[in-house]
């Protein structure tokens, strides 16, 4: 097996338990078992170690961490682009997963065989068949006991809202954007999420691409003048709109060009007009894409008005700057769903990953126990 990008002729690898750690009952009658939960996106990789808790009783709020650590991106589709560029990505993004895992485990005084159960939000899990090559990859790492799990990062995400519970609708608008939900007899819905090509306009990618081509439109006259050039520019330590062509085109990662957001909020907010149009389209591009999902899973029940959880995730939602986005587009799903109502993550997205196998194992032990 590949293990952390190396050949490794240690089968027993991952049987080797982390001096000290004892995998005995503790005195409440639970074991040493544990969960890891992964949140995988486009930027970063998150996994944190929570105990396996015993059914009897309920979980703590918010659990404990007993490890947690941080690598690269994991998205199959994005992280050959910044990262282990002289391998396959499907290996780079296998390896960033198994090197994040082993060092939660490591973190927490625990090893490979304590883990009861995984689950992965990943990015990029788009399709059934990018689910099954990530079980593929983890039925390599762990024994066929292991509970195992994967969803798109954006169920991860929900959950960290909910606390585990899959209900509602969750909105990511961070680099890239997606709108993911479920109702609660199981159907799930989605909108946007598709990358940046194919027009996830709402995310913080999409507003900093459309802010450098108001910038060159400006300078070669295509389009009207505006606060956006000299701003852009200053942040970059660049001396003229020619220079972004080749800023832009010498690294285009989707977090480089996501990271200018922060300049085209202060553009807007010293009234810029083509800095405010980008985030007014932003705002209606997200909102849109949370109504799509709503709509398809009758979230907003019969007469439209029943209640249901928006989760709000990511920078580009963040309320710290006088234009407030994630407030903008609460409004505009509000005008349509009053009863749609906001809430901010509880705990951490890698931590709803987590919780979300505990809801998991508990629902199978419950259907079993009625079988």
């Amino acid at each position: 097996m590949n293990n952390y990008g190396e050949s490794n002729g240690d089968s027993n690898v991952h049987e080797k338990q982390v001096e000290g750690h004892d995998h005995c009952e503790n005195g409440d009658g639970s074991d040493n078992r544990v969960i890891l939960g992964i949140d995988g996106g486009t930027t970063s990789t998150v996994c944190v170690c929570i105990p396996l808790f015993s059914s009897s009783k309920s979980l703590p709020n918010p659990p404990p961490i007993l490890g947690r650590a941080v690598s690269g991106c994991s998205n199959h589709n994005s992280v050959g682009v910044t990262v282990h560029v002289s391998y396959p990505t499907e290996t780079a993004a296998r390896d960033t997963l198994e090197e994040v895992m082993a060092e939660a485990l490591s973190k927490s005084g625990s090893d490979w065989s304590a883990v009861h159960a995984v689950c992965l939000g990943v990015s990029g899990v788009n399709h059934p068949t990018d689910q099954e090559r990530i079980l593929n990859w983890l039925r390599e790492i762990f024994p066929s006991h292991v509970k195992l799990y994967v969803q798109n990062d954006a169920v991860a995400a929900l959950a960290s809202g909910t606390m585990g519970k899959l209900h509602g609708c969750v909105l990511i608008a961070g680099t890239g954007c997606i709108s993911y939900g479920f109702a609660e007899d199981g159907r799930e819905a989605r909108a946007s999420g598709a990358g940046p090509v194919l027009g996830d306009w709402g995310s913080g990618y999409g507003i900093a691409a459309k802010a450098l081509t108001a910038v060159i439109r400006a300078h070669d006259g295509r389009g009207p003048q505006t606060m956006l050039t000299n701003k852009i520019l200053k942040a970059l330590s660049l001396s003229s709109p020619d220079e972004l062509i080749g800023w832009t085109y010498a690294d285009p990662s989707w977090a480089r060009i996501a990271a200018l957001v922060p300049e085209v909020v202060s553009c807007a907010e010293a009234c810029d007009q083509v800095a405010t149009k980008i985030l007014v389209n932003a705002v209606q591009d997200l909102a849109l894409s949370v109504k799509a999902v709503v709509q398809r899973l009758h979230l907003c029940g019969e007469d439209g008005n029943g209640s249901f959880p928006v989760v709000m995730v990511g920078g580009v939602l963040e309320a710290n700057r006088t234009w407030d986005i994630g407030k903008e587009v609460m409004k505009c799903i509000q005008e349509q769903f009053p009863g749609a109502h906001p809430i901010r993550q509880q705990v951490e997205p890698a931590v709803g990953a987590a919780l979300l196998a505990w809801n998991f194992l508990m629902k199978e032990s419950t259907e079993n126990s009625h079988s």
